[in-house]
């Protein structure tokens, strides 16, 4: 059995390692909150439904607003705990009717790393860049290897690099993840900033004066003036 360090709680990383869907629904909870909330909110939301794993038949058939509740109860599983239980209670509905309620049967016989890409990021919460790390993360620490997964995973199927969880095994590894994800916050504001100054000031100072109208010398005298 893999062992995964995703919400560096013991037990949750376990409920991962051997839970198809908790791992599912870890990796769409990932946003707008810490990682480590994310991937240990299915291990709490197992406890709460009082199961040792997640169903996705019972999630897709649970009452909305009681699901809901769950989500909500402190400790909170997101930050947006009623928009995230109905997209939560939506993914299990589609491997509920899709896929036999077998989470694992989106990537287990996926021919191509493409076809890989294309199940996971079909899935609701998967955008085309959470689809390539969750694609990333099965290929690098669960052994998910169809042919061409690492050029379906983009950037982050590259090995030895440090950008997602898909990167992440311990804590070295997180932190290299964390400082990664820090400088690219880092340089998009600064990209941003510089695009504001620019709108505000018509571009850079140079183009600025470039363009600003210059005085006309008067002419010499005598000469004769057109019009």
């Amino acid at each position: 059995m893999s062992t995964l360090y995703l919400s560096t709680e013991a037990e949750a990383d376990e409920l991962l390692a051997q839970d198809p869907l908790a791992l599912l629904v870890g990796m769409l909870l990932d946003q707008q909150v810490p990682m480590e909330w994310a991937f240990t909110s299915p291990y709490r939301l197992a406890q709460r439904l009082g199961t040792p794993r997640l169903d996705a038949a019972m999630i897709a058939a649970y009452d909305p607003e009681l699901l809901a509740q769950l989500f909500a109860q402190p400790p909170a599983l997101h930050r947006f705990p009623t928009a995230m239980a109905t997209r939560t209670q939506r993914l299990c509905k589609i491997i509920s009717a899709e896929y036999g309620g077998d989470a694992a049967a989106v990537w287990r016989d996926a021919r191509t790393g493409q076809e890989l890409l294309r199940r996971v990021g079909a899935l609701p919460g998967f955008g085309r860049q959470k689809a390539q790390i969750f694609t990333a993360l099965l290929g690098k620490q669960l052994g998910v290897r169809p042919p061409g997964w690492r050029e379906a995973a983009g950037e982050y199927g590259e090995e030895g690099v440090h950008r997602s969880v898909a990167d992440i095994t311990d804590a070295e590894s997180l932190a290299r993840v964390r400082t990664y994800k820090q400088q690219q916050k880092a340089a998009a504001r600064a990209a941003k900033a510089a695009a504001r100054g620019e709108r505000r000031g018509g571009g850079s100072s140079d183009q600025r004066r470039s363009e600003s109208p210059q005085p006309v010398p008067p002419p010499p005298e005598g000469a004769r003036m057109e019009g």
